[in-house]
């Protein structure tokens, strides 16, 4: 509800735990102590709120990702330092031209750093179709966090950004969610009264992975509608981009757990179109924070692009992808990438050995603009007598035999491309699926097939 200029408020009028209502606001900016830099910074001040008859701001810090906005008392805020944001975008946009003028290089670039250009600036623009749809990011309501906190089996969890749960829990203090349904209830006791009668000691749909402690459970989000709800809600909280909570009729999801004796306890997900007109493989893929940085994002990766190997298509995330997505998916290309170039070195012996781009493409089932974007983000393409070759470096070719060694002590790796006969039992897949075509046939037949030569560099 708007209740003058640049000012609105929630509409729920109840005080629950001493947190009081959202007043949203508009345009205010000053500057505001960071903890995390121990320093004032530029902020924009996007609410404010009642908590224990204190007053809280919240602020998001400008240049800085939106997940470390927060809750800061008013002592925190030099309100004499008032700039208003027509201001401020003025002179962060002059900033930004004039550092993007300063690493303009004088002379052309070449044919292929100007198309990796343009495929990266491509690659950021949101497409058209599938799950991600910006409209209504900038909205001031959802530009506030309005979950402070969300208890999810063992794990307490501090939300990143804001989710459409239902407004009379944006009062409590913590919501809790029952690990195996997904289901959101208001108090620790509502939490236990629900696990005694919930039937679900794993998620719904059909387990088809299962190795040591980890099982994958895929799902129709037409049949499992509740679930992939829930599940979409609890991945707003953590993906600023997303926002078709509701639409999950058109996606299949990939639930991961890790199970013990007690049940399958959700580690992450990923979802993907039933079908997809621009080849994408991956709608939205996260890794709760509990479980990052211990190679589910990985392995999360690896396992779309081995269904896309089984559907016989070359796959790409949807696009844009988070920081974090980009840095994984990066990490995953660059090591597929370079690990095929080194075994082909290793294959051929002393010979030039010939490969291109499209066959990369076809081998790995990465599209071809990732391929692209990855060979120079790796530095390794190069324009040499009229023709492209690729130069890798001593240095690269034992990278990539560390990285070779690693993934065969993984306990995952390696089973992917294994399990043939266990994906024949994806229910929902083998409906996409229809008749595998040659590949290898299909995609060197087109025009733009770039032809590389790979060398070592002494």
């Amino acid at each position: 509800m708007k209740t003058r200029k640049g000012i609105y408020m929630a509409t729920s009028p109840l005080m629950s735990y001493g947190i009081g209502p959202i007043v949203y606001l508009e345009g205010l900016r000053y500057k505001a102590f960071m903890d995390m830099n121990n320093q004032w910074t530029d902020g924009e001040v996007l609410a404010k709120r009642e908590k224990d008859g204190k007053t809280l701001y919240y602020v998001h810090y400008l240049d800085c990702n939106r997940r470390l906005d927060e809750w800061i008392p008013e002592q925190k805020i030099d309100f004499s330092s008032s700039q208003s944001k027509r201001d401020t975008r003025a002179s962060l946009s002059a900033e930004k031209v004039r550092n993007r003028n300063k690493g303009l290089p004088r002379k052309r670039k070449s044919q292929v750093k100007d198309s990796s250009s343009s495929q990266e600036l491509s690659s950021a623009t949101p497409r058209g179709s599938g799950s991600l749809n910006l409209l209504g990011a900038d909205d001031i309501v959802t530009r506030v966090r309005n979950i402070e906190e969300v208890e999810l089996g063992r794990h307490r969890i501090r939300p990143w950004y804001f989710s459409p749960y239902p407004e009379e829990f944006t009062l409590l203090p913590r919501i809790y969610l029952c690990e195996f349904c997904l289901k959101y209830l208001r108090s620790d006791t509502m939490l236990r009264s629900h696990l005694q009668k919930c039937p679900f000691r794993y998620p719904p749909g059909t387990e088809i992975y299962r190795k040591d402690r980890l099982s994958v459970f895929e799902m129709d989000g037409k049949k499992q509608k509740v679930y992939s709800q829930n599940l979409c809600l609890l991945a707003k909280l953590f993906l600023d981009h997303k926002s078709l909570y509701y639409d999950t009729e058109p996606f299949l999801f990939y639930v991961f757990t890790e199970y013990d004796s007690y049940g399958c306890h959700i580690v992450g997900y990923f979802s993907k179109e039933k079908k997809s007109a621009e080849d994408y493989n991956v709608a939205c893929i996260l890794v709760l924070p509990p479980y990052q940085r211990k190679g589910y994002g990985s392995l999360m990766i690896e396992f779309s692009y081995e269904l896309s190997k089984m559907e016989g298509k070359i796959g790409t995330p949807e696009k844009p992808l988070s920081d974090l997505g980009l840095l994984s998916y990066r990490s995953y290309w660059n090591q597929t990438i370079l690990e095929i170039l080194v075994d082909l070195l290793e294959k051929e012996g002393e010979e030039k050995p010939q490969i291109s781009v499209m066959d990369i493409s076809t081998r790995t089932c990465i599209k071809k603009e990732d391929v692209l974007a990855t060979l120079q983000l790796l530095n390794v393409i190069h324009y040499y007598k009229s023709q492209h070759i690729i130069v890798i470096d001593k240095e690269k070719i034992e990278t990539a035999k560390r990285w070779r060694s690693q993934s065969k002590k993984k306990s995952h790796s390696s089973v992917l491309s294994k399990c043939g006969k266990f994906f024949e039992t994806f229910s929902a897949s083998l409906c996409l699926m229809g008749i595998r075509c040659n590949v290898l046939q299909a995609y060197h037949n087109q025009d733009a097939d770039l032809c590389l030569w790979v060398c070592i560099r002494i």
